[in-house]
């Protein structure tokens, strides 16, 4: 065992140093945008690296915080820090403990072997999600890539005033209630704690409705014409500096990360000219501490609102390194296990917590990133931790006069990147199959857009559901239209067709038939994109036989044509066999057909393809 774990000691080591270069910025941008400080991405990027690479069921997946797992996290740390009147300090025990939860879920669900299930999800509820964090990641970096905080606005504050005196007075009354000395006719104690109240009681009160007033996407959108008219010209100077260099360095070289390049450039020019800027916060420069008031200040009433939170958290946090052990897969020809992977995210996210780590997932440019520089084993994962801890020790004061723009233009440049490109341009290509009232719409597009609406100005979690919800019935409905006779696109021994015994003998080395059985749809993409496995090393030409293939979903038509570009690299011809009219025409939209499938290669028998696997394949077997 331990010399598989050590038998690529020099990549490994390479591989995780890159990667942790790579997440340094990353970590640091991600734990301000969470609003628990740039220390807390730091320690979800370290303990997360490390222990989910070890306890983790792929090999090459470097983990921390990413971009979703960030955007939920700031709605839930917003709202208990809203709860504790807003004092970060106090509501930490309540926030951490809810990512404990949810690293606890996590490791659960890998026990109980849901992994295997995460496929599941259909391909419109992902890409509206992607793309919902995208867009909640750009908004709510506006404000401080312009040097706009609402709670620092004089004049926006007072406007709260008002508000503030009517919450203290309620809180007041509550307390009193609590305490079993309210009383209606005599006002006495009430009127002697109100008097009590000072001004920087209000202006803090203030400060904390004016901060929740322009929270989230909505809040940004808000506060975004006030924000312009008190814009901060430096800051917004080294934000675009920020955005400007890491998108100008990658056209010279993709080698050398272009966020830490931007990083250090505008850092440094900052720092060097001794420019007034509004650094991040200072990042502590000892090792890492159990926060134990986790235990000694839990208080169950305080975290039960957020159990269905924190199940979400791990489900998403689940899904986010599933999805990344596929690509890391696709790189390396290797299989992961996808429970031990949530038994390993799930040990990861839940010591992050322990330490005050803001919670986290497999990062997909991360694990690519170590891939590509030589990671072959789980020690890169490891390594990468250790590296951003040692950074951490090493350099904690220099990090800690990073300009706050610097991450804002840093995390916009993320924004762009994680919403779903792919999804966004199929919108006027995918068919309308659905009617709403007058209008004629595609289903898949709905649900993607429901998803990123909601998603976006109302709840991440509650979105997600919905838009399962809809992608159920709609699949159910369209499945019960077409009346499938069954679902069989599964990789198992092709079993001969009775039209098929004449086939010449001398080709069937040459020649691989593949029948699909029943609609290509979300629930069984996966075991056909394992298609190419399936296929021998002989076999120069694949005749798909899908007279029985109904129907075909977004999620299909990805996986077909990621199966056909794999084919084509290995100069494998396709030929399409009775192609009925709903596949074609999603296929067609794409332009899978004439692109990778030209109109000549498509029969509309198994004869006519004989006769043309008979001019065009030799026997060379």
């Amino acid at each position: 065992m331990y010399e598989k774990f050590f038998s690529n000691i020099k990549g490994d080591a390479f591989g995780g140093i890159t990667a942790g270069i790579v997440a340094l910025p990353l970590a640091l941008a991600f734990g301000v945008s969470s609003g628990m400080g740039p220390s807390a991405g730091l320690y979800g990027a370290i303990f997360i690296s490390f222990f989910a690479a070890l306890f983790g069921g792929t090999s090459t997946q470097i983990s921390g915080p990413t971009a979703p797992m960030t955007a939920v996290s700031m709605v839930v740390i917003a709202g208990i820090v809203a709860a504790n009147d807003g004092d970060l300090s106090k509501a930490l025990p309540a926030i951490l403990t809810v990512f404990l939860l949810a690293g606890l879920f996590q490791i659960g669900l890998g026990l109980i072997g849901l992994g295997k299930y995460i496929r599941y999800i259909p391909y419109p509820v992902v890409s509206g999600f992607m793309t919902a964090i995208g867009v909640i990641i750009l908004l709510t970096q506006v404000l401080p890539s312009i040097g706009y905080y609402p709670k620092e606005d004089v004049e926006f504050v007072q406007k709260f005033k008002p508000q503030a005196e009517e919450v203290i007075l309620e809180n007041i009354l509550k307390e009193e209630a609590g305490e079993g000395i309210l009383v209606l006719e005599n006002f006495k104690e009430t009127i002697s704690r109100a008097s009590k109240i000072s001004d920087a009681d209000i202006l803090k009160e203030s400060q904390t409705l004016a901060a929740k007033e322009t929270s989230g996407a909505l809040g940004a959108i808000k506060a975004f014409p006030r924000a312009i008219q008190n814009i901060n010209w430096l800051e917004f100077l080294l934000a675009l500096g920020t955005i400007f260099i890491i998108y100008g360095f990658k056209r010279i070289t993709t080698k050398v990360p272009s966020t830490l390049v931007a990083l250090v450039v505008v850092s440094g020019i900052a720092v060097g000219f001794g420019l007034d800027y509004r650094t991040i916060q200072e990042i502590p420069s000892g090792i890492p501490t159990i926060k134990w008031e986790i235990f000694s200040g839990f208080s169950l009433s305080s975290v039960t609102p957020y159990i269905f939170t924190a199940l979400t958290l791990s489900l998403l946090g689940a899904i986010d390194s599933l999805l990344t052990s596929v690509v890391a897969d696709n790189m390396t020809k290797t299989k992961h296990k996808p429970n031990k992977e949530l038994v390993g995210q799930g040990i990861g996210n839940s010591i992050a917590a322990l330490f005050g780590g803001i919670p986290g997932a497999g990062a997909t440019i991360r694990t690519v990133v170590n891939i590509n520089a030589g990671g072959k084993t789980k020690l890169s994962g490891m390594i990468a931790g250790i590296m951003l801890l040692v950074v951490m020790l090493g350099l904690g004061p220099v990090a800690s006069k990073i300009p706050a723009a610097v991450l804002a233009g840093i995390l916009i440049t993320v924004g762009i990147g994680v919403m779903d490109y792919k999804g966004l341009k199929a919108i006027p290509s995918l068919p309308r199959d659905i009617k709403l009232g007058p209008f004629k719409l595609s289903s898949e597009v709905l649900i993607m857009i429901v998803v990123l609406l909601l998603s976006t100005f109302w709840n991440l979690v509650y979105a997600v559901g919905i838009g399962l919800v809809i992608a159920s019935l709609m699949f159910m409905k369209k499945i019960g239209d077409l009346t499938a006779e069954r679902s069989d696109v599964k990789t198992l021994k092709e079993e001969s067709w009775a039209d098929e015994a004449e086939f010449p003998e001398k080709l069937k080395e040459e020649v691989f038939i593949k029948h699909i059985k029943g609609p290509l749809f979300f629930g069984s993409t996966s075991d056909f994109q394992a298609l190419s496995l399936q296929i021998p090393e002989t076999a120069k030409t694949v005749i798909m036989r899908l007279g029985r293939m109904q129907y075909m979903d977004q999620s299909g038509l990805y996986a077909m044509e990621d199966m056909l570009q794999d084919l084509k690299k290995k100069n494998i011809d396709v030929l399409f066999v009775n192609l009925l009219k709903q596949p074609r025409y999603m296929m067609e939209r794409i332009d899978i057909i004439p692109d990778f499938i030209p109109n000549e290669h498509i029969f509309k028998s198994f004869d006519k393809c004989t006769d043309w696997i008979k001019q065009n394949v030799k026997d060379t077997y």
